[in-house]
């Protein structure tokens, strides 16, 4: 049985290693933190539960596939919860609007701000649909070894879709200002300015507002929990508080395991789910692929300034996932991937868990998520995360009429310097690389090391890129990428 180990313990490890261990390999996964999840983390205080990274859950489909992929369900780990609206966004002079659970509300709601807007919305969210279930079935779960594998006949058609952008298709189907924000909203999922992102991603919106807004009873963290136990299951062992000093390669230019606490551990495979450029740190620079200054030109996703929050009574006027659209997108924009600079007005996003989840919080109380993008690579201070953090509570009071900085029980805060500190992450950046044109697909860094042999990476700086479902995707596009090239006898039917 041929021996793997696995750097990191992100969703795309996870995923990587319950794959491979149906495939027959020995798996051993190791995480330099005292617990398992990567950025989808938790933190306990005070009787309140908060998910400290990814809060959204969108594409149930993916996940639903899976688990399927293994016999089991979604529901066999645990219970997922429609969002009723699906959130909410305000707008200057605290106006709002409701994105309801449901295509036909949605129709309704576009079609009082905008007269005919609902019929381009319906056709739009056809062809989102069309590309959404293109790029399911024959786009993101290839390697990125070759273009081939996603220029064919039934691809060829939409090939103008790479060359338009997001944004020049939503001003084409609306004209109100906040319609257009919203439907250009998905985009930020993917790390990107919308008049950077091709219109290919319109399939996003399709995720948005026809697959909905989902809720996992007990956060995101239960997602992580279902993932290592079904590994446990598979026979995966996992080892946290292990930092990963360096990767071995033999003479021969392969990949032989990994200095743990001074210990080397050997295995046939290496794969690394942590970020990308910092693993190949861990490699002698003669074995590196990107150099330093190919990272530097990336566009990578924006970092964020994020708060737990811990409130002494429930907040009115907001709903589980509410996004703050006040202030002007452009500016922000610009201040997150030209000027690179802490932002003058921010938009942000909340997340009110407890709305929706008793379990996360005690009761009559409210447990709230903050999220400012940022640039990455800024200057973060103590004074600074204070000062934003007295923008949201002013912005929020408006919305709800409420001193809300008087509610507070407690608070923490996770920024640029954590995101370096905890994940060795380039730049403190907090979704991995930007799906932009220039690197989709192919352009992306590879799964395959071309350097050192039986060394494979896998996460959102690799194929098919950032957020939750394409990572766990990431995990199994990797494992059959490691078979191909270095196949074992598989326990059971080989996926």
């Amino acid at each position: 049985m041929a021996s793997l180990i696995i750097i990191g313990s992100g969703f795309s490890s996870l995923s990587a290693a319950c794959y491979l261990a149906k495939q027959g390999y020995k798996v051993k996964v190791y995480e330099k933190n005292d617990y398992l999840g990567g950025r989808a983390r938790q933190l306990k205080r005070d009787g309140f539960t908060f998910d400290m990274g990814p809060t959204f859950y969108w594409m149930p489909d993916v996940f639903e596939s899976f688990f399927n992929d293994f016999d089991k369900q979604v529901c066999d780990y645990y219970t997922l919860k429609k969002l009723s609206p699906a959130y909410r966004v305000y707008f200057e002079n605290q106006s709002h609007i409701d994105i309801e659970d449901n295509k036909e509300a949605i129709l309704k709601t576009f079609e009082r701000y905008e007269k005919g807007s609902s019929k381009r919305l319906n056709k739009f969210l056809n062809e989102a649909e069309s590309n959404y279930k293109l790029a399911i079935q024959n786009l993101v779960y290839q390697p990125g070894e070759n273009l081939l594998e996603i220029v064919n006949l039934k691809t060829a058609s939409k090939l103008n879709l790479f060359i338009k952008t997001i944004r020049q298709d939503v001003y084409k189907v609306v004209k109100h200002p906040h319609l257009r924000k919203i439907l250009e909203f998905p985009v930020l999922f993917l790390g990107a300015k919308p008049k950077n992102t091709p219109a290919f991603y319109n399939f996003m919106n399709y995720a948005d507002f026809v697959l909905g807004t989902w809720h996992p009873e007990g956060g995101m963290y239960k997602v992580v929990d279902a993932l290592v136990n079904l590994g446990k299951s598979l026979g995966v062992t996992y080892y946290t508080n292990s930092e990963i000093q360096s990767i071995t390669v033999s003479k021969t230019n392969k990949a032989t395991g990994i200095v743990v606490g001074n210990k080397t551990i050997e295995a046939d495979i290496v794969l690394s789910g942590a970020d990308y450029a910092h693993t190949e740190q861990l490699l002698p620079k003669s074995y590196r692929q990107y150099s330093k200054n190919y990272w530097t030109k990336r566009t990578f996703a924006p970092s964020a300034l994020l708060f737990y929050v811990g409130f002494n009574e429930k907040i009115p006027n907001v709903k589980h996932h509410t996004l703050f659209f006040d202030s002007d997108f452009e500016i922000h924009s610009k201040e997150i991937y030209d000027s690179k600079e802490w932002p003058s007005d921010p938009l942000f996003y909340a997340s009110f868990p407890s709305i929706t989840d008793t379990t996360v919080s005690p009761k009559d109380k409210e447990a709230g998520i903050f999220l400012i993008p940022l640039a990455t690579g800024l200057t973060d201070t103590p004074e600074l995360r204070e000062k934003y953090f007295d923008i949201l509570c002013s912005r929020l009071s408006k919305v709800t009429n409420t001193d809300i900085k008087s509610t507070v029980l407690f608070k923490e805060s996770f920024c640029v310097n954590d995101f370096v500190k905890e994940y060795n992450s380039y730049g403190g950046n907090a979704y991995g690389l930007a799906n932009t044109l220039f690197q989709t697909h192919i352009l992306r860094p590879k799964l395959k090391s071309k350097k050192v042999s039986h060394l494979f990476f896998t996460g959102q700086l690799t194929v098919p890129g950032p957020g939750v479902p394409p990572a766990i995707i990431s995990g199994n596009i990797v494992s059959k990428l490691i078979h191909k090239y270095h196949p074992t006898t598989p326990k059971t039917t080989r996926l």
